[in-house]
């Protein structure tokens, strides 16, 4: 006779899908069904990693050992990591208060788990990453999510986090900048605010810096730039073009250092040395990196330009990154539907705004212009034509 299943599905892995993976699945799908179909789904530069970085690796990968290093990964990594920060922000960090990580993906998991117990509250804005709410839930924490809208500027302030504090103590607070979906910078002034408020209240404080390299205008303010009592955390994915190498790092309050490393041993062992040596080569190739981030910014002012002109609305300053955010155009109906709708019909992939904000998200969508120009400019013709029939 059958059996009932013992195996079930654990409460803390009920979190929502991550949307902007499963449009890039359906349009991978399509391209190998031989369709002309351009993402601008994902964060993800289009571009190569410098050859500094895979020349690198070939001659590691020559010497034939890649094995374990250590949990905090290897010391040469983390003292050019050191130096960056020096260089970028002309402050001095210690090389022992880094860890390299699998990814940034593996620092806020190991910065959640080290600061923070089950059931804390943290303080994220939203639209935001959706890896930070899910990953908070799965880990047994509580994210509190402060609405933010183009009437604000898509910041979350110093103001509206003591409000929220006041009416439930917060433990911890993420502040992106630049963000994503919306690309928005946290002036710095407002920035150093936040940082203030957090260390007043005992709020701990995490930064994610993995847009750093990619601002526009005013450069981005770094907690590094405050205090030595935030949690940073850092990738090599977006700026430096290694997304699949999977590396990336934090910069930690000295008392946390030891926590994380041991969370790491059991967790990761070590991030992957291979990736490791092609991060601290590709740290030195900066008028490369450079001349990639000018195409972006290329390519953000025909966004920038062009979607307002042909009816998308309130769009979030495109201050940094590689996004844009804005509002479904009139008549279009919801996100879910319309991105649905623009991959059939014009080939574009496009993520719905229920990602970044499921209260409100259906109203948004979320364009990437990591690609080459020519897609960009592709994109938007397709979108233009498109929304000109409808």
């Amino acid at each position: 006779m059958d059996l009932p299943s013992s195996v079930r599905a654990s409460r803390r892995s009920n979190v929502d899908p991550f949307r902007a993976m499963d449009v890039m699945a359906e349009a991978n799908r399509m391209r190998a069904a031989g369709l002309p179909v351009i993402s601008l789904a994902v964060g993800q530069p289009s571009a190569s990693v410098p050859e500094r970085a895979l020349e690198a690796t070939r001659a590691f990968m020559d010497a034939g050992k890649i094995g374990y290093t250590d949990a905090l990964g290897r010391s040469s990594l983390r003292e050019r990591v050191a130096r960056q920060a020096h260089e970028a922000y002309g402050v001095s960090l210690a090389a022992d208060r880094i860890m390299i990580t699998t990814g940034s993906s593996a620092g806020f998991n190991l910065a959640f788990l080290a600061a923070f117990d089950a059931a804390d509250r943290v303080a994220i804005a939203t639209p935001g990453y959706p890896a930070y709410r899910n990953i908070l839930r799965a880990l047994g924490l509580r994210p509190v999510e402060i609405p933010v809208d183009a009437s604000d500027g898509y910041l979350l302030t110093a103001e509206r986090l003591l409000k929220e504090h006041r009416r439930e103590p917060l433990q911890g607070v993420l502040i992106a900048s630049p963000a994503n979906p919306t690309g928005t910078v946290t002036p710095r002034a407002e920035f150093e605010r936040l940082i203030r408020v957090a260390e007043r209240e005992q709020i701990t404080f995490i930064s994610d810096e993995i847009y750093h390299g990619l601002v526009f205008g005013e450069p981005a303010a770094s907690a590094l730039e405050f205090t030595d009592r935030a949690i940073v955390v850092n990738s090599f994915s977006k700026y430096y073009c290694m997304t699949g190498w999977r590396v990336g790092w934090l910069a930690l309050p000295p008392e946390l250092v030891r926590v994380a490393e041991r969370l790491a041993q059991s967790l990761y062992i070590s991030p992957p040395e291979l990736s490791q040596v092609a991060a601290e080569a590709v740290m030195d190739a900066t008028a490369e990196l450079d001349a990639i981030r000018d195409v972006y910014d290329s390519n953000r002012r025909l966004l920038e330009a062009a979607l307002p002109q042909i009816g998308f609305r309130d769009m979030a300053p495109v201050d940094g990154a590689f996004y844009a955010y804005a509002g479904v155009p009139d008549g279009e109906g919801e996100a879910t539907a319309f991105a649905r709708r623009i991959l059939a019909e014009t080939h574009v992939a496009i993520t719905p705004g229920t990602d970044f904000d499921p209260a409100r998200g259906e109203g948004f969508v979320r364009l990437s212009y990591a690609g080459h120009p020519t897609e960009i400019a592709t994109a938007v013709e397709r979108l233009r034509r498109h929304l000109a029939r409808a």
